[in-house]
C-alpha cells in the first residue's frame, strides 16, 4: 500500500465555493461579542487563517459580497442533494425555519448592528446533544420522537454566538459503536466512498463537514468517538480537556469519559468553534474554571511563518501506535508526517509508553460500567417511548426490550457484571486502577515532549458492515485514542495523508496530544503543519452537482 500523493485528484465544489471568497489577505478588527464573557475573542486585528470557512463567511457577510438568504439557499441546495447518499442527518427542520433566521441576519447587518463572531455559520449537532426546537434521539428508539425542553449548554452558546443549527447528525446508539451502524434508524456512509463506513460514533457530524453539509458540527468524544470518524472523513477533529466544555445537555454515556467535541474542514474553524462553546458552566459540576485563552490568537498566517516555523519543538512519536497490527498505508502516512515536523524545525523521537495496550480493556470496563448506571434512567416512564403493561417490572423489561438495540443491551450488561458483587474488585477496581497508570504514564511523557503523535486509528476507514460481526475487531479499532479519554487530556486529528482505496483514495488522520488545558498549542502547531502541508487536498469526491 503506498502514499496516494500522486494519485490523489483535486476536487472542486464549484456551487458551494462561489459563496465564499478566500479571505485569505483580510483582516477583521472587530471580531468579537459581548454577550458571552467566557467566549468572547479580543477586538484585534489578526491575520485570518486562509483556510476559515468561518472568517470567510464573516467577512462576505459583513462586507455584503453575499447575503445569510443566499448563503443559506446554498448550504439548505448541498444538503438536500447530498443527504440521500450520505445520511448524515436524523433531523433537519424546514428550510422556512432557516432562511427565517437567514432573513432575521441580514436585517441587522444591513441595520448596522453587531453581530456575533459565528454569525451566518451552519452547525450540525449530534442528536445525543440536547435541542429544545428539534428532536434529540441519541439514535435510540427508546428516545425516539424526544424533543427536551432546554437547549445544552454548548448549542445555547453556538446560538448566542449567531450560530446556526442547521439538523442534528446520525450516530451510533447513544455513542456506542465506530461506525454509525449502530444507529436505530439508518448507517451514514463516507463521503470519500459511499460504500464505506464514516467512522463513529460520530460519523454523521463528520460526514456533514466533510461533504460540505455545513460549516462546522458538534460531537461527543468518550472514547475516540469524534477522533476516528475525522480520520476517516478527512476533517479536523478536537477532542478538548476533560471539564473544558460543559456536558450539561449530553446524554450521558461514560460520566467521566465524556467530552463535547468540534468537527472543522481546518484546525481554525475547530479552535473557534471551540472557543465559542468553551468555559465553566453552573450547570455541570465537572466543567472547568480555567480562563479560556484567545485560541484565533494562535493561528499565524502562512505568509508569517519563516522557513523553520517550529524550531524547538518537541515532538513525541508513540511506538506502541506504529507496531504490529496497523495497516502499513496508515504507518506510512504517520512517518511521512513525522518528517513534515522535522522539516518544521521540531526534534521527533519514538516515545514508549508501556501501559499503553492496558487502555483499550480498561476503557470498556469503565465506560460499560458507567452506561449500565447511566442507562437506567431510560425505564419508560420518565423518558422515551412505553410499552404498556399490566406489571411494572414488564413495564421496564418491555420498554428496554423493544427500545435499546443489541450494542447497547451488550454494554449495559457487561457493566452490570463488572461492578456486581464479587467481580468489582477483579474489573472495575482494577481497571481505576489501570487509569491511575495510564495517567502518570502520559504526564510523564509530556514532561518531557510538548506533544505526542499517533495515527488516529489502526486504518482507514473500511466497508460498511465489514466488522457489524465481530465486535471485538471494531472495539480494537479504539485502541489509539481511547487512552487520552482515560487520561483527560485534549487531542487534535487533522487529515496527513492518503491510502488506496475508494474513487480518489482514502484520508489518514494524524493525532496530536497535548497537556491538559493545552488547547492552544495544539490549535497553533496544527495549524501550521495543515498549512505546510501542501501537496494534499482534502475534498472529498461527493459533490452537489454530480449528485443526480
Amino acid at each position: 500500500m503506498k502514499m496516494l500523493s500522486t494519485l490523489q485528484t483535486p476536487r472542486s465544489l464549484s456551487r458551494f465555493s462561489l459563496l465564499l471568497p478566500s479571505a485569505a489577505t483580510t483582516t477583521f478588527s472587530h471580531f468579537s461579542s459581548n454577550s458571552l464573557p467566557h467566549a468572547s475573542l479580543s477586538d484585534q486585528s489578526t491575520a485570518v487563517p486562509s483556510q476559515s470557512q468561518i472568517l470567510s463567511i464573516r467577512h462576505s457577510l459583513l462586507s455584503r459580497q453575499v447575503t445569510a438568504v443566499d448563503l443559506a439557499h446554498s448550504y439548505l441546495t448541498r444538503l438536500r442533494l447530498t443527504e440521500p447518499q450520505l445520511h448524515s442527518f436524523l433531523h433537519v427542520p424546514d428550510d422556512s425555519a432557516v432562511l427565517a433566521e437567514a432573513r432575521e441576519l441580514d436585517r441587522r447587518i444591513d441595520g448596522g448592528e453587531e453581530v456575533g463572531p459565528l454569525a451566518g455559520v451552519f452547525v450540525a449537532v449530534k442528536d445525543n446533544i440536547c435541542t429544545a426546537d428539534m428532536p434529540s434521539t441519541a439514535g435510540s428508539r427508546i428516545l425516539q420522537g424526544y424533543r427536551p425542553p432546554f437547549d445544552a449548554t454548548a448549542v445555547k452558546r453556538v446560538k448566542e454566538l449567531g450560530g446556526i443549527v442547521v439538523g442534528k447528525t446520525n450516530l451510533d446508539e447513544f455513542g456506542m459503536g465506530s461506525t454509525t451502524e449502530g444507529s436505530a434508524f439508518q448507517v451514514t456512509s463516507n463521503p470519500w466512498d459511499v460504500s464505506r463506513v464514516p467512522g463513529g460514533s460520530s460519523g454523521g457530524s463528520a460526514a456533514a463537514v466533510s461533504a460540505r453539509q455545513c460549516v462546522v458540527s458538534l460531537g461527543s468524544d468518550t472514547g475516540g468517538s469524534v477522533r476516528q470518524p475525522a480520520s476517516f472523513c478527512g476533517v479536523v477533529g478536537l477532542k478538548p480537556t476533560y471539564g473544558r466544555v460543559s456536558r450539561f445537555g449530553l446524554m450521558a454515556y461514560a460520566s467521566s469519559l465524556d467530552a463535547i467535541g468540534c468537527f472543522g474542514s481546518s484546525v481554525a474553524d475547530a479552535g473557534i468553534l471551540l472557543h465559542a462553546i468553551a468555559g465553566h458552566d453552573k450547570f455541570d459540576a465537572t466543567s472547568s474554571k480555567q480562563d479560556v485563552p484567545n485560541f484565533l490568537s494562535h493561528f499565524v498566517s502562512e505568509s508569517s511563518l519563516g522557513s523553520k516555523p517550529l524550531k524547538g519543538l518537541r515532538v513525541g512519536l508513540i511506538r506502541e501506535t506504529i507496531d504490529d497490527g496497523v495497516d502499513s498505508g496508515v504507518i506510512s502516512a504517520i512517518r511521512e508526517a513525522a518528517l513534515h515536523f522535522e522539516e518544521l524545525g521540531c526534534s521527533v523521537n519514538e516515545v514508549s509508553l508501556p501501559s499503553f495496550s492496558l487502555g483499550l480493556p480498561a476503557y470498556y470496563i469503565l465506560a460499560s460500567s458507567e452506561s449500565s448506571s447511566n442507562l437506567s434512567r431510560y425505564d419508560g416512564i420518565r423518558y422515551g417511548n412505553q410499552v404498556f403493561s399490566d406489571e411494572l417490572d414488564s413495564l421496564y423489561g418491555n420498554s428496554r426490550a423493544q427500545g435499546f438495540g443489541s450494542e447497547v443491551k451488550m454494554r449495559i450488561l457487561m457493566g452490570t457484571y463488572a461492578l456486581s458483587a464479587g467481580y468489582y474488585d477483579a474489573y472495575y477496581k482494577r481497571a481505576q486502577q489501570v487509569r491511575t497508570i495510564i495517567r502518570n504514564s502520559f504526564k510523564e511523557a509530556l514532561n518531557q515532549n510538548d506533544i505526542l503523535i499517533s495515527p488516529a486509528a489502526p486504518s482507514a476507514a473500511y466497508k460498511i458492515g465489514e466488522k457489524k460481526n465481530d465486535p471485538l475487531a471494531m472495539y480494537a479499532g479504539d485502541i489509539m485514542t481511547v487512552n487520552v479519554n482515560l487520561a483527560g487530556l485534549p487531542a487534535l486529528v487533522l487529515p496527513c495523508g492518503f491510502v488506496e482505496g475508494g474513487p480518489a483514495g482514502l484520508p489518514v488522520g494524524l493525532q496530536m496530544i497535548g497537556a491538559a488545558f493545552n488547547e492552544g498549542e495544539l490549535l497553533r502547531v496544527g495549524h501550521i503543519f495543515e498549512q505546510t502541508l501542501n501537496k494534499f487536498r482534502f475534498v472529498p469526491p461527493i459533490e452537489a452537482d454530480s449528485v443526480a
